[in-house]
């Protein structure tokens, strides 16, 4: 007959090696914050904030790539204006599309102690995130003071330029044996700038001699750069694209990859 102490140990015992596991998986979930202080619009018919947002469940949001990463189990977030406090609070930092003047009267530029600050954090072992736009739609000149110092610029270029439901003109298919498209032979690009590369940075996606992804491990931490928000809600599926585009599954790829480098 099993004693009552004994019993009573062994109930402690799982007791603890419970708890121990619920916690470790708490403070191990990664956190994935998504900015939305250089990226600020309002729409201009409710008055809320709008465009490449978690909480956006139109085309022009990002609620289903946020869906992706809550599935693989990390937490998503959004972020106002950056300091170390809210850095240090995230494993993944994504920066969308900063706006210009035509899209925010009073846009928030990254500014010299930005950069200071995300660089640090990088180099301390953060996961960097910057989907840019096309010329037009993006605002390059603060937004390359931040990526020159992990050996990236973007270029003022509008490619893949797409007229209509002409899907085809935004397509890429030769892609290269890398983690961002494995399982995928074909995905789409929409009016994308290109990237000039310098130092350890390197190139991810190339077409025609033109760099259209890349990345680079940054000291500790790890920036993945493309010319485009090319898997928000409009693109990443088939609502609107021919099924022989594979963006979902890329934007899988990507989650993935940037996870697997969160520290």
């Amino acid at each position: 007959m099993v004693k009552p102490k004994v019993i009573k140990r062994h109930f402690l015992f799982i007791s603890l090696f419970l708890l121990s596991f619920v916690v470790q998986n708490l403070f191990s979930q990664p956190v994935v914050g998504l900015d939305n202080w250089y990226n600020r619009e309002t729409n201009a018919k409710t008055g809320k904030p709008f465009h490449y947002l978690w909480t956006d469940t139109e085309f022009s949001g990002f609620s289903r790539w946020g869906e992706i990463f809550t599935i693989r189990g990390a937490k998503i977030t959004t972020l106002g204006k950056p300091d170390a406090a809210v850095l240090n609070k995230i494993n993944i930092y994504i920066i969308v599309d900063p706006d210009t003047t035509a899209e925010n009267p009073s846009p928030n530029y990254i500014m010299p102690e930005d950069i200071a600050l995300i660089k640090r954090w990088v180099e301390d072992g953060g996961v960097l995130a910057v989907l840019a736009n096309d010329g037009p739609n993006c605002e390059f000149t603060h937004l390359n003071a931040l990526m020159k110092q992990f050996g990236m610029t973007f270029n003022h270029v509008t490619l893949h330029p797409v007229t209509g439901n002409d899907f085809e003109m935004g397509a890429s298919t030769n892609l290269p044996d890398h983690p961002l498209f494995k399982g995928v032979t074909k995905i789409y690009l929409k009016e994308i700038s290109d990237l000039n590369l310098s130092g350890t940075a390197k190139a991810i996606l190339t077409e025609k001699g033109k760099v259209l992804m890349a990345e680079n491990k940054f000291g500790k931490g790890y920036v993945f750069a493309v010319g485009d928000p090319w898997i928000y809600n409009e693109y990443i599926d088939h609502d609107r694209l021919p099924e022989s585009f594979q963006n979902r599954k890329a934007a899988e790829n990507l989650t993935d990859l940037l996870l697997s480098h969160a520290k």
